[in-house]
């Protein structure tokens, strides 16, 4: 969980402006499908991250208190609400944060709700399916899927 919130952070807070503008591509969202693999640990390493991450956003307080929240719920249903599909898994972050965070982002800059959607829309979709599937998939041939679950086996967690 931690080392996923201190990947997450790191890499949206590198990224600077292209991180927390209305227009963005936060690279780092490219791992909001693991859930998908790592269930509640991955859940709760990326909402941590994405608290991080947005303490250093110039949005300010909206973007702390509702990035993380929404956050949660993509990767809860990218977790439990999954129909054992990847690319289902990969589309909540897209759906959830061009709609939740558009609502304030748009404000914040002063540009349409609807052009917030696509904007966010479009990076996510770059970052958490375009990247990310890719680095789902990965993952799932590796070997470090089966060492976690070697390990969530031993303390008896279930995914």
């Amino acid at each position: 969980m931690g080392v996923l919130a201190a990947v997450y952070a790191v890499t949206t807070v590198m990224l600077g402006e292209l991180g927390y503008s209305w227009i963005q591509v936060r690279l780092s969202e490219a791992l909001t499908s693991l859930p998908y693999l790592f269930g509640i640990y991955a859940v709760a390493g990326l909402t941590l991250g994405v608290l991080v991450a947005n303490l250093f956003s110039p949005v300010g307080l909206p973007d702390i208190v509702f990035g993380p929240t929404l956050t949660l719920i993509a990767a809860f249903l990218s977790w439990k609400l999954n129909f054992n599909r990847r690319l289902v898994a990969c589309v909540y972050p897209v759906v959830v944060n061009a709609l939740g965070v558009s609502a304030y982002i748009a404000g914040f800059y002063g540009v349409p709700y609807f052009a917030s959607v696509l904007s966010i829309g479009t990076g996510e979709f770059i970052s958490a399916v375009i990247v990310g599937y890719p680095l789902l998939r990965a993952l799932e041939k590796s070997r470090i899927i089966h060492l976690v679950e070697k390990e969530k086996g031993k303390s008896g967690d279930d995914k």
